[in-house]
């Protein structure tokens, strides 16, 4: 993993050298293990180096071609890197490195665009073909790396993340209120290619461009999930557990394809659990020498035993003799790390739990230089509780009465407590005065059937963001971290399967805890909650962050933004520390919107000589 951008000058002028290397500086914590640079005519491309595979010097980038006419940057693994040289190698092409950026390289060559169907992994890259004079730019499949571009004086630019293309003085000035708007009402981001900041874009998972020097293309897909439409089909369990688990265990297999030390990220959830059992597994019986002869975990714990999940993971370490390291994010040290956090995260984001992962990533950057994590697992297996109304309502529009009486039961015999709890949030909100002003998109997640909504969880409103929280909270410290869960032929399988081996009965899940029957400990196999790496955030915006988010409120900046009301706003939250108000995420937002501006805006625009930095 690495950190790339570029500058293609598409009036024929030559990249601006001092502005590129402002670019690579604000990348710094992508790639500190080196950089490099490539300006030919009108285009520069940067690279910043975090060694993963080949860490010897043929594993530098920009990176060419054998006859030097391809040049690239990239930022990701190819998992299946091993097998496609092999191909590769049949076919004529000579490697000279072991790195899996040589064969995108050589893929390219081959196959042209067609080569992006062929990668398992994840990336974001950059080729210059020196004799077309075209770049090529591809995103991977789900939006696990970042792709980030601009226009800005005659030039197309690119880089891993918002604050690099920010070098440049006329980049991202203002911020989007649209899409702010749609943040701070909804609480979604990173479900359009549209950023936050006016003027910068994403290229969108699974999608591809082509700039020129007549401009840039328009982004195109050249992938899609298909998630299926059938409520049951006539598929014994056990094939379906037999196959998951397989396409899981290699998954897992080649994601711990690494030339330094990996490790994995555990809260104690079903995901997690499986992946680290799996690893276990994988060391005992073929000794991957990344993970060494006892795995390292990581994960977060808190005092207060609402939140904390010490007791499964303390399972996870007795029964598979893990070495575990073990962090407790408080609200002092938060504050502290705020700053660095928004600047991180480059956007404001929408939920403290984001905090937790920070000081995960923080932790494992001590032991490992990778991580693997359960990302994923949730979209594509009905994870969320919420997806549970929108199966039975699936099966209301298909007349499957029956289903739909032993859904509900299940449901509330479950998760009684939680569709209360969000019944009582839907009346709160409905009941609350707006406390925004300023416009927003509509988001509908309410109103489909269950494929219909994991589709645009997998593809736009949901995983997306999270996804970008992970990228830049391990990155803030240097740290590669992959999501097996993601290995596009599990994607793709567990799409494919009817609704009823997601969700049955009120269980979340069900291929997959059918698959890890006798694997994983049963106390977590049959975890009814839903946790993750949460905070008690209600509590700290109540008992701990007080006086933080009172000055940040009573301030003369927040009252003039003119995107809330502000007067409202102090009204509600006030009322919510009187316990008159239950507690609503929008105020979260709201606080991390208001410390976004002023680090991404405020200070850029209070005089010559203040960027923004760290």
């Amino acid at each position: 993993m690495c950190g790339i951008a570029g500058q293609y000058c598409l009036t024929g002028g030559t990249p601006d050298t001092g502005l590129l290397s402002e670019m690579s500086g604000r990348l710094v914590h992508r790639g500190p293990d080196g950089e490099g640079t490539r300006i030919r005519g009108s285009v520069g491309l940067v690279h910043r180096r975090l060694a993963i595979i080949d860490l010897t010097d043929e594993g530098l980038q920009p990176m060419t071609s054998e006859d030097g006419t391809l040049w690239i940057v990239f930022n990701g693994e190819i998992y299946n890197f091993v097998e496609l040289r092999e191909e590769l190698t049949s076919k004529g092409h000579r490697f000279h490195s072991q790195s899996d950026t040589e064969v995108i390289l050589h893929a390219y060559e081959e196959w042209g665009n067609e080569c992006l169907a062929r990668f398992n992994g994840m990336w974001a890259f950059a080729i210059h073909d020196e004799k077309t004079g075209t770049l090529f730019c591809a995103r991977d499949r789900f939006g696990i790396k970042p792709f980030y571009y601009t226009m800005a004086g005659g030039s197309f630019f690119f880089a891993s993340e918002i604050k690099a293309l920010l070098a440049h003085p006329d980049t991202g000035t203002t911020p989007n209120v649209r899409v702010l708007g749609t943040f701070l009402a909804w609480g979604v981001q990173d479900h359009l290619a549209e950023t936050m900041f006016t003027g910068i874009f994403q290229l969108p998972p699974a999608h591809a461009m082509k700039v020129t020097a007549a401009g840039a293309q328009a982004p195109f897909r050249y992938w899609d999930a298909k998630v299926s439409e059938n409520i049951r089909e006539d598929i014994p369990d056990d094939a379906v557990a037999a196959r998951l688990l397989a396409l899981l265990e290699d998954a897992t297999r080649i994601h711990l394809r690494s030339d330094v030390a990996v490790g994995t990220c555990l809260s104690g959830g079903i995901d997690s659990s499986t992946l680290t059992v799996l690893i276990n597994q994988l060391v005992r019986n073929e000794s991957p020498a990344s993970v060494g002869a006892q795995q390292k975990t990581f994960s977060s714990v808190f005092t207060d035993k609402r939140f904390d999940e010490s007791r499964y993971i303390d399972e996870i370490v007795a029964a598979t003799g893990v070495d575990a390291y073990r962090t407790v994010p408080s609200p002092e040290e938060l504050w502290d790390d705020i700053d660095r956090l928004v600047y991180m995260q480059d956007e404001p984001f929408g939920s403290l739990s984001i905090y937790a992962q920070y000081c995960v990533m923080r932790l494992a950057q001590k032991n490992v230089k990778v991580v693997l994590d359960g990302q994923g697992a949730d979209e594509l297996l009905g994870g969320y509780l919420a997806y549970q109304g929108s199966y039975i309502r699936g099966l209301l529009k298909s007349m499957h009465w029956w289903t739909v009486i032993s859904e509900g039961i299940g449901s509330l015999r479950h998760h009684g407590g939680f569709f209360r709890s969000a019944l009582q949030q839907l009346f709160v909100r409905k009941s609350r005065r707006n406390l925004l002003i300023c416009p927003a998109l509509t988001v509908n997640r309410y109103g489909w059937d269950l494929p219909a909504v994991l589709y645009q969880e997998l593809t736009s409103t949901n995983l997306p963001a999270l996804l970008h929280y992970e990228d830049r909270n391990a990155m803030a410290f240097s740290i590669e971290s992959r999501v097996p869960y993601l290995d596009v032929r599990l994607v793709e399988y567990l799409a494919s399967l009817p609704q009823n081996q997601k969700i049955r009965g009120g269980i979340t899940k069900v291929a997959l805890r059918n698959a890890i029957r006798g694997i994983v400990p049963e106390s977590i196999r049959c975890r009814m909650d839903k946790m993750g790496f949460v905070t008690p955030e209600e509590v700290w915006m109540k008992e701990n962050l007080r006086p933080f988010v009172l000055g940040v409120l009573s301030s003369d900046e927040f009252a003039n933004r003119g995107l809330w009301n502000s007067d409202e706003v102090i009204r509600n939250y006030l009322a919510f520390l009187d316990g008159k108000a239950v507690y609503s995420h929008e105020i979260w937002r709201i606080v991390c919107t208001e410390i976004w501006l002023r680090k991404f805006f405020d200070s850029r625009n209070s005089g010559p000589g203040n960027p923004v930095h760290g």
